[in-house]
């Protein structure tokens, strides 16, 4: 008699023999079966410990390549995560130092492996931080237009207060500002001037923009003035006097002698009375005619400057 094979051990704790076989699956998928990826990420540069009295002193990479490889998950994870390859400064000197980027220096989480870095060395020139001022320069190119001459050029500030590395400020003396153009320039006014900067004090300090104001004034001709008549209301309508004009030195804006035929318009001449009652003299005085957007008439001499009376 032929006997059935017996099954009953298949069935038997199946539900133990079921659980260990789902923990055996899940094992296999998260160790052999997950994928692994290969991917290249940036990796800031983080600089720790730099002595305040010190400060780097050129432009270098502030980012690193690496390409790391792991388990996606990992992977995933580890992009969330703020990594950084720090560099401790501490101890640092003036003069080069050299960071070398190694697999130990980047800070992975365990499970992942770094596969390459670039790149594998960034210099440093440390330098001592130094304060210095700059005084600035206006640089101005043309003339005012006919009539006018610059007076005054300031610059708001006059000078600036620069820190940075020692040797990229004693290569500076002076900062010049960009070119102001007075080129047939009619008017005083405040204009914006950007700094010509070198460019390390451009990476310093960045663009920077100063006040220049500019006065002008107008052009005086030095001018001989003669036949202007002189009022004598104040020492009474019935006196009479001699001489009845005068001449004057005097100062006179140019355009305005441009558009004057006639100088002696530009006075007012006048005799008041005698220092004293018995005296046979008056004293002359004269003006210049105010014009409104004209600097004043300056009078430097009078001839005569008194006048004779006569009984």
């Amino acid at each position: 008699m032929t006997r059935k094979p017996d099954f009953s051990f298949i069935t038997k704790h199946w539900l133990l023999k079921l659980l260990s076989l789902l923990i055996s699956a899940s094992l296999w998928y998260f160790v052999v079966a997950e994928d692994r990826l290969d991917l290249a990420v940036t990796i800031p540069l983080e600089l720790r410990n730099l002595p305040s009295n010190l400060v780097v002193g050129n432009q270098y990479k502030k980012d690193i390549e690496v390409v790391v490889s792991g388990p996606r998950r990992l992977i995933q994870e580890m992009r969330q995560q703020n990594i950084s390859r720090p560099v401790d400064l501490s101890k640092a000197e003036p003069g080069p130092l050299v960071v070398k980027n190694d697999e130990d220096s980047i800070p992975l989480p365990n499970g992942i492996a770094v596969q390459r870095v670039q790149p594998a060395n960034i210099t440093l020139l440390i330098d001592r931080l130094v304060r210095k001022d700059f005084p600035i320069i206006p640089v101005t190119k043309g003339k005012p237009a006919a009539g006018f001459v610059l007076e005054s050029l300031t610059l708001k500030p006059p000078q600036i207060t620069v820190s940075g590395p020692q040797a990229a400020l004693e290569k500076e003396s002076v900062l010049k500002t960009s070119v102001i153009n007075l080129d047939g320039l009619d008017s005083s006014g405040t204009f914006q001037a950007h700094l010509n900067l070198s460019e390390a004090l451009l990476n310093l300090i960045g663009e920077t923009v100063i006040e220049a104001n500019v006065t002008l004034k107008e052009t005086m001709l030095k001018k001989t003035v003669r036949g202007i008549l002189i009022d004598g209301k104040d020492i009474g309508s019935a006196a009479k006097f001699s001489p009845t004009t005068v001449t004057v030195e005097a100062e006179i804006p140019e355009q305005i002698v441009q558009i004057t035929p006639e100088l002696s318009v530009l006075f007012r001449a006048s005799a008041g009375p005698p220092a004293d009652k018995g005296g046979g003299e008056a004293p002359v005085q004269v003006r210049g005619v105010s014009l409104p957007g004209h600097s004043p008439i300056v009078i430097r001499t009078v001839t005569p400057s008194k006048v004779r009376l006569q009984p």
